[in-house]
């Protein structure tokens, strides 16, 4: 039972299941439900797809991820960033609105399902951790841009395209002799009206004494009611034969089976974007997750995720969806409506499934302006340029991968944009690392610890010199502890021996290990010692594998203040054995 608990969250949860909890999630499912109608419609639009794939995406991978995803309060299904993502994806591989187009889609969710499931078992969740969260920001910041400006063609009644801010801009601007005005009046109206709802309604409804649970939904509902108004608007006035834009049929009918193409060239050409979907996807899910159960002290399970979204993913697959991930807006709004467990999610699938059936011919004279509004006002919300101040004021190395990863994504594409900002994580940490902080540290007057020389009133002697490696040492700061050394033992110094605290240090990698030899070299031959102290089991242990520590030209010390004690008072250099 333990190993199948382990993989299966749902028997964990679902053996405490009551009334209690039944009735919390009846409640949020109902407003998620509310909110994610017309919000799936709008997604499956960014993503070029048909409006009802964005209601089979919401429906099946919902469900998976409640058997097998470990948050009480995640809300998986189409969200902004992704859907723009398969957009851009699978706009390479095939024509919008043909079926090539929507095998490509189903393609897409199969590898970034099948990715995410192989991280997860694997246990590789920590890979994520290389994209670092302001470089996150700032690309969710610039896709956020990237994601309205593609939708205000929409709002004019126009066509346009591309990628790219510069390309969506000028096409924008090369066909605005096209503008329905009336489509200007729907999407206008509909975008002042959400952007009112969103920061004005709640407050309105709590001062006429409404209860909180009742002005919530009403709150959420904004959307629905914009697209009511919208649509009987169309229908009335037959707009649509006045050259609005309308969404026109959509099945009245569950998810259908589905397979994806596994032809060798289609999956060879999404391989990499359904990589790049499938750690965005998981780098904003976990953090949504990881935020919401804190406030409730519950814990999530990174590897456990990765299968419970590879399995979402995997369900859009094969029943007429596209990626998915889990959605910040939603799941909040999940969380603040009282959600209990994951079955939360089980209910809001029921409800889509009744409103796939039952309600998708209410959608038909449906303005795309309406949707575009929906999504123009929930991203808007993700762009943050206080990022940029923040990482300035805080350290100008992240000022500048934010900024980097803003300017690629809007001048070159979301694609570019994800890698780029992958590749200035990483080369960000390896920059940090590749220059550790050594302290010269010295003994505080009256106590065992030493500290900083350059912040510190503290007792030093010309004969020892302590440096505290504040870093574990591998090949790409090896060489700069060796250099830092050599620059501080000068010929004409009094030196005699020198100290390399590694209190901080937790592993020493092969390159820095023949530094460190190195390092013992120049020393013997300087007639200086070179001592350790305070090293960490695990890495004495590595240490002796090797033949450093019989060649160590000095000993290795239990405690910085042994080492001090020892050396000041018998300032003789030992043998090249030393003493450990």
């Amino acid at each position: 039972m333990p190993s199948f608990q382990q993989y299966l969250p749902i028997l964990d949860w679902g053996r405490r299941y009551d009334r209690t909890a039944l009735s919390n999630d009846m409640v949020a499912a109902v407003i998620v439900t509310i909110m994610l109608i017309p919000q799936s419609l709008a997604y499956a639009l960014l993503a070029g797809l048909p409006a009802e794939a964005g209601i089979y995406a919401s429906i099946a991978p919902i469900i998976l991820y409640a058997i097998f995803g470990t948050s009480r309060a995640l809300a998986v299904g189409p969200v902004a960033v992704v859907s723009l993502l398969t957009a851009s994806a699978i706009g390479q591989v095939a024509e919008q609105g043909t079926a090539g187009y929507a095998i490509a889609a189903l393609t897409l969710a199969f590898l970034s399902g099948g990715f995410l499931v192989l991280l997860g078992v694997f246990r590789l969740g920590f890979l994520a951790n290389f994209l670092s969260h302001p470089v996150i920001a700032g690309f969710i910041t610039a896709t956020g841009i990237l994601i309205a400006t593609s939708q205000l063609k929409h709002i004019l009644g126009i066509t346009a395209g591309g990628h790219t801010l510069p390309e969506m801009l000028g096409s924008l601007v090369a066909n605005l002799d096209q503008i329905n005005w009336i489509t200007v009046v729907i999407g206008g109206a509909a975008t002042s009206f959400l952007f009112w709802t969103r920061k004005n309604l709640r407050p309105l409804l709590n001062k006429t004494g409404l209860p909180p649970v009742m002005a919530d939904i009403l709150t959420k509902a904004g959307p629905v009611a914009a697209v009511v108004v919208t649509t009987l608007s169309v229908w009335f006035f037959d707009l649509a034969n006045k050259g609005v834009k309308i969404v026109g049929d959509v099945p009245q009918s569950l998810p259908p089976l589905t397979l994806p193409g596994l032809s060798p060239d289609l999956l060879g050409a999404l391989l990499v974007p359904a990589i790049l979907i499938s750690v965005i996807g998981f780098v904003e899910s976990i953090s949504v997750a990881q935020t919401l159960a804190a406030k409730k002290r519950q814990k999530i399970d990174p590897n456990q995720e990765l299968i419970g979204l590879g399995a979402a993913n995997l369900g859009a697959a094969f029943t007429g969806g596209f990626p998915v991930t889990g959605g910040f807006s939603r799941s909040v709004v999940n969380f603040d409506a009282g959600s209990h467990t994951p079955a939360a999610g089980i209910y809001t699938a029921m409800g889509l499934a009744i409103a796939a059936v039952f309600l998708t011919p209410l959608v038909y004279f449906l303005p795309n302006a309406t949707l575009a509004a929906t999504i123009i006002v929930a991203v808007l919300s993700l762009v943050d340029f206080s990022i940029l101040k923040k990482t300035w004021d805080y350290h100008r190395g992240d000022f500048a991968a934010v900024l980097a990863t803003i300017v690629l994504t809007l001048g070159l594409g979301v694609e570019v944009g994800v890698a780029s900002g992958v590749a200035l994580s990483i080369l960000l940490h390896l920059y940090k690392t590749s220059r550790p902080h050594v302290a010269e540290v010295g003994l505080v007057p009256g106590s065992h610890h030493f500290r900083n020389i350059n912040r510190h009133d503290v007792t030093t002697t010309a004969t020892v010199v302590t440096l505290r490696v504040d870093e574990s040492l591998y090949f790409v700061n090896a060489r700069f502890l060796e250099d830092l050394v050599q620059s501080r033992v000068v010929d004409g110094c009094e030196i005699k021996h020198v100290i390399l605290m590694f209190s901080a240090v937790n592993e020493v990698d092969y390159s820095a290990l023949e530094s460190l030899e190195a390092i013992n070299h120049r020393l013997h031959d300087m007639g200086i010692g070179l001592h350790l102290s305070e090293v960490k089991g695990p890495v004495i242990d590595r240490l002796k594998t090797s033949h450093f520590l019989d060649h160590l030209n000095g000993r290795v010390f239990l405690s910085q203040f042994d080492a001090w004690t020892a050396l000041t008072q018998n300032p003789q250099v030992p043998d090249q054995k030393g003493a450990m």
